[in-house]
Parts: C-alpha cells; structure tokens; sequence
C-alpha cells in the first residue's frame, strides 16, 4: 500500500473553512473560502474522507453527507465509480496512438538518440502521471468531484487556468482528429493505386464521414467498438515486421513524401539531419506519450482511484518496449526510407491495402471519441457556460449539437487540407498541445499545490503580493522537490518552443520540395 498522501505532499490538516488572515486571490485559486467555494485545504479534507471511504469495502456511502441534496450527489457519483485498474490499464493503452510513426521518429534522430528519449521521455511521462494522480487524491471527493483537466487546475489556480487548459486541449483534440483524418485520406489514395481521387475530396469525405458519426452523443455507443482497436494494432504491427524483412522499402511512398530516390537502405547511431528535422522526430517520440489529458477522466469512474498509478505505470511500461522494439526493428529494414505510417512503407501492394484497410477502421472509431469529447467540451464551456443554453441531453440540447458537430468536422476539413503532410502537423500538434499536458502542467500543478499549503503555515497575514510570503511558500517544506518540479516545468517549457521551431520549420521545408502536396490541392504525399 502507498505511504499516505499527506506524507508525499506536506498536508496541512485544519478544518473546514478556516482561514488565513487576508485574501490569497491575487495569483493562486484561493487559500481559503470564498463566497461559499471550497478552500484548497477544504478540498483536500473533504477529499481524506472519501479515500477513507473507498479503503473501508464494507463502507458505501461517504461519512459527511449533511443532507438529502448531498446524499442524491453521492449516490450518483458512485453509481458512476464502476471502472477497475484493470480495465484503465485497458483503457490507458488503447487512448495513446499506435506506435506507427516509431520507425519514422528513429529515421530522423538515429539508433541512440532514439532509445535514449523514448525511455526518458517514457519515465518523465510515468513521473508526470503519478503527479496527476496525487493531486487527484488530493482533490477529488463524493462532494466535490474532479471530472476533468480543466477541473484540476482551477482549483489550483482559478478560473483562468480553467479556461487556458479548455482552449489548448479542444485545440488539441480537433488537430489531432485532422491528423487522423489525413492518415485515412492517405489510405485511401494508396489503396486506390495512389493519385486516383484528388487528395482534398478524400480528406473532405472523412469528414463527411465524421458528421454522421460525430451525431451519437453518448460515449456509451462507442464502448463496444473500443475492444477489437487493440487486436488490430497488434495484428498490423506483426504483419509490418513480417513484410519489411523480406521485401524492399516502399520507394514511390518515400519519394512522394520526402523527395527521396531509390537507393541503399542507411541506418545510423546518430543521424546527420538539420535541426528541424530531428526536433520533429523528437516530437512524434513526445506524441507517443500524449495521454496524460485524459488521465482525470478515467480517475473520476475508477472504483478506487487510489489504485490507478498501478495501471498507468503498467501501460506506460508496455507502451516503452512496444514503441522501442517496433521503431528499431523497422528503421534496421528500411532505414531512411522509413515512413510516418509505418504499414504505409510496404512495397508489397496487398500488405500494403490490408494496413491502410484496418487502419481505417480504427482512424474512424478514434476519430468519432476525440470528436465526441472535443464537442462535448465545446458545449460544456460555450453552450452552456457561457450562454446558459439547454443542457446537452434536452431535445433543444439535440439541435444545438448536431449544428455543432457539422461546424466542427467543417473545421477538421479545413486543418486537414491546409496542412496535407501528416508526419508535420502531428510534431506540430505535439509542440503545443500534448506536451503541455503530458510534461508542463503536472510539475506547475503540483508546484503551486505545494506552494499555496505551504505559504498557509505560520501565516502572517501576507498577500503574494509580498516577497515574504514567496519566500515562505517556496521554502517551508520540501524546496528541493518544488525546485526540481520548477525546473522540469520551464524545461518542458523550452521543449515546446524548441518543437514549435522544428515543427514550423519542417512545414516550411515541406512546403518548399515539389514533392509536398499543397493547400486544398490535389497532390498526395504518399
């Protein structure tokens, strides 16, 4: 069992509501309660008890319920607790992309760059999750539930945190469909013998594909398609290691994408590229690991939250040696020639059509849950947050979602055909979106966690207005550990500039080849 939480993270036990001297408001959430919300050391009460609570088996119902309105609130929340660690672990591992681009990622930084980042890339992800789960732990109660990112960080940095997390992770999800999309538009070319249908009208028909799915609103309907995704990836990946070894690199592919002509296949330790392009395999490493969004929304239907470091740390794990052993194995047959989609490197035409076949199939279930969440999110924080509009499941909540389905999928179309090369835009997508939430937030989170606990002890009646109280906050309790947390935080931080540089860079390169495809044209890079 776990040492106890407030043993990791220097909780600070008071009742209920009590207070410091005077409002800690200027940068942070709140140290205490306001207008009736919570504290952050209420929150972390309220969330001892229901941990307690879900160590007793014998105990089913949360110890403060004070009245019928908080009894209706908890029998509806543990109604919802019904995950195990072994269907997160499930769940955890299917949610992370494949590790298709793997071969591609070793392609453009080498044998032992490769290795090296993929594990430490791996471990500061594992770290960064068991970030979330403490606070998590710390937060989350019966009576007051953590349901998403966005939930986490306002309660630890106010509303605007909030708001900062909804916009960079609906941005995310809505690149990160366009990037699907792009895949299933390049399946479909390469099964049509390439150049068959204009590659703008075969993103355009995802997304059309995408409107009419994009309909179902709850995620219930899609459970039962989830399972067979993770059968399909392991057949691919054994099919694409079988081919590789006895046939030749897909030449044509490679030369459409990054103007390469046949030749010898070359591998390397440590690969001669520009800048840019090492930093965009850099990227697709990162983008392997961008899973850590969704990690508070598995948390909020877990039985015993408790317990999900277990299944984190197991899928992490997997997730490392499949990435690894699939992406050296590959690079070693094609080398350079090695594509962003690795089944998409095949020579062999009829290997080649059964991996764009099933990688359709598990594009579109993707891309229907990454819409249903994007829009979701949407409705939640626009719709009915900021206009006050019906509520999701009502008949008028009905009609609002299906406009926005369509002027969503609309918006994917757009991304997909603006930029058509999907070994960039997916760096890019990890430049700014998953690299915030899988390595920049976790470290912040928890250091202004500790920081606004800490700053409570001896409390002299200070505002963070005052450099007495930084220093209080900074340096009671473990300095060292909020340091180091610091420090990985403005590292992340410098990382996605470096990406976003890379990334750009490379778009640009791309854009400059004749061998790119262009906006909305008809040209198809693969």
């Amino acid at each position: 069992m776990s040492a106890p939480i407030e043993h990791t993270i220097g909780i600070v036990h008071v009742e209920p509501g009590e207070k410091s001297a005077k409002g800690d408001k200027d940068f942070f959430s709140s140290g205490r309660s306001v207008d009736g919300t919570p504290s952050l050391l209420d929150y972390t009460l309220y969330a001892e008890e229901t941990r307690k609570r879900e160590q007793d088996t014998q105990t089913q119902r949360f110890s403060a319920v004070t009245s019928q309105t908080d009894s209706e609130l908890v029998d509806a929340r543990l109604a919802l607790r019904t995950a195990s660690r072994a269907s997160v672990f499930y769940l955890i591992t299917t949610a992370i992309l494949g590790p298709f681009n793997a071969p591609f990622a070793f392609s453009q930084v080498g044998y032992v760059p490769g290795v090296f980042l993929y594990v430490i890339m791996g471990g500061i992800a594992c770290y960064t999750g068991l970030i979330i789960w403490r606070l998590f732990c710390q937060l989350d109660s019966d009576k007051h539930p953590v349901k998403t990112y966005s939930d986490l960080g306002e309660r630890i940095f106010g509303k605007w945190f909030r708001h900062m997390c909804t916009v960079l992770q609906s941005l995310q999800i809505i690149i990160g469909i366009g990037t699907i999309i792009l895949g299933n538009a390049q399946n479909v070319e390469q099964i049509a013998t390439n150049r068959k249908i204009c590659f703008s009208v075969a993103i355009l028909i995802w997304a059309l594909v995408g409107m009419v799915i994009g309909q179902i609103r709850s995620l219930k309907e899609y459970g039962w398609l989830a399972s067979p995704v993770v059968w399909m990836n392991l057949f691919i990946i054994f099919v694409v290691m079988g081919v590789v070894v006895h046939s030749p690199p897909n030449y044509a592919a490679a030369k459409a994408a990054f103007g390469l002509s046949p030749g010898p296949v070359m591998t390397a330790r440590f690969v001669s590229l520009p800048l840019f392009s090492k930093v965009n395999g850099i990227m697709q490493i990162v983008y392997a690991y961008a899973g850590a969004m969704i990690f508070p929304e598995l948390m909020a239907e877990m039985r015993r939250p408790m317990d999900f470091w277990k299944a984190m740390c197991c899928a992490q794990l997997l997730i490392v040696t499949v990435y690894i052993l699939f992406g050296v194995f590959v690079y070693t047959f094609q080398g350079q020639f090695s594509m962003p989609l690795a089944y998409q490197g095949l020579s062999i035409y009829a290997w080649q059509t059964v991996g764009n076949a099933f990688s359709l199939m598990m594009g579109m279930i993707a891309a229907g849950l990454y819409g249903n969440i994007g829009i979701k999110v949407a409705y939640y924080e626009i719709i009915e947050g900021w206009f006050k509009g019906p509520p999701l499941m009502s008949t008028k909540g009905r009609i609002v979602w299906s406009f926005m389905v369509l002027i969503y999928w609309s918006l994917v179309f757009v991304i997909g055909s603006t930029i058509p090369q999907v070994q960039t835009i997916s760096g890019f997508v990890a430049a700014i979106g998953f690299i915030h939430f899988t390595y920049t937030f976790p470290p912040l989170l928890l250091v202004g966690f500790q920081m606004q606990l800490d700053a409570s002890q001896n409390d002299k009646g200070d505002t963070w207005w005052n450099l007495s109280r930084w220093i209080r906050a900074f340096f009671y309790g473990k300095w060292y550990y909020k340091g180091f947390n610091a420090v990985l935080f403005l590292g992340s931080l410098a990382m996605a500039a470096l990406g976003m540089y890379g990334t750009g860079e490379a778009i640009r390169a791309t854009f400059a080849s004749g061998a790119a495809a262009t906006s909305f044209g008809c040209g198809v890079p693969v």
